[in-house]
């Protein structure tokens, strides 16, 4: 979950943003993408540790008066569509589940907890992708207390996972990637501009046998290296970049692997 110089604001983007249509589609405010940004990594944090926590370790807790691993879980979930729901017109649908102790909910299987966790960080993509420009105090107050809050337990949850003897996500070292060859024949159907998002695109260039990527928001072009035939990586980065094609074979798309997150781009030219 390293940060690099590549992949800035635009490859961090909620996947929501790619659904908004043509008509309504306009460049981001800077502000606002910034929380994006800062949303996406502490929220892929957040379920990379609860996802690595062995499910017979959700009751832990290092004092009998601190929360659980559980009880952290189902309470960031309900932060979430809480603080969430004030960005916007937005609102997340209760049920009976939702009503129920918070001591009850913390018990609740860890797959089941993950799950409902994740689908609470894909509730504030959307919401934060239609809250508009950046221009209230009242939106600013709120987006602080949302990331505030994701930073602090993910924080929070560092510590119990010392504590267990365990390496929090942030901390872990990269993967190793090896590149492979490819010939440029089999590299040039990937030249292309791809859109991420509304306003956000990539454009990937062929040059001296190489691919190249780059964000129409700013900053150089770095290296595309292949890991096989359609999987390739960059250096400046802890991000990957699989292309896709349609039925016919022909590229169609790409999808960024990031801070956990699988964003999928089109192949617009």
């Amino acid at each position: 979950m390293r940060r690099g110089a590549l992949i800035v604001v635009a490859l961090l983007l909620p996947a929501s943003l790619a659904s908004q249509s043509p008509a309504t589609r306009q460049s981001p405010d800077g502000v606002m993408l910034e929380f994006m940004r800062f949303a996406d990594i502490f929220g892929s944090r957040l379920v990379a540790a609860f996802d690595s926590i062995p499910a017979a370790r959700y009751g832990y807790r290092p004092t009998p008066a601190q929360q659980t691993i559980g009880y952290i879980a189902q309470h960031l979930e309900d932060a979430n569509y809480s603080l969430c729901e004030r960005l916007g017109e937005l609102k997340h649908p209760r049920t009976p589940k939702d009503s129920l102790a918070d001591t009850v909910k913390a018990r609740w299987p860890k797959d089941t907890l993950v799950a409902r966790l994740e689908a609470s960080l894909r509730f504030c993509d959307t919401a934060m992708a239609g809250a508009g420009p950046l221009n209230s105090a009242a939106l600013a107050s709120t987006l602080l207390a949302f990331e505030t809050d994701l930073a602090e337990h993910y924080s929070q949850l560092s510590s119990y996972m010392r504590l267990l003897g365990m390496v929090p996500p942030s901390a872990l070292p990269p993967r190793r990637r090896t590149p492979i060859e490819l010939p440029a024949s089999a590299l040039s159907p990937y030249v292309g501009l791809y859109r991420l998002a509304a306003g956000l695109e990539l454009e990937v260039t062929l040059r001296d046998g190489a691919l190249f990527i780059r964000s129409n928001t700013g900053g150089g072009a770095v290296r595309l290296w292949p890991e096989s035939g359609r999987d390739f990586f960059v250096n400046e980065a802890d991000a990957q970049v699989t292309f896709t094609r349609d039925a016919n074979g022909t590229v169609a798309g790409l999808v960024l692997h990031q801070y956990g997150r699988d964003r999928p781009a089109t192949k617009v030219r």
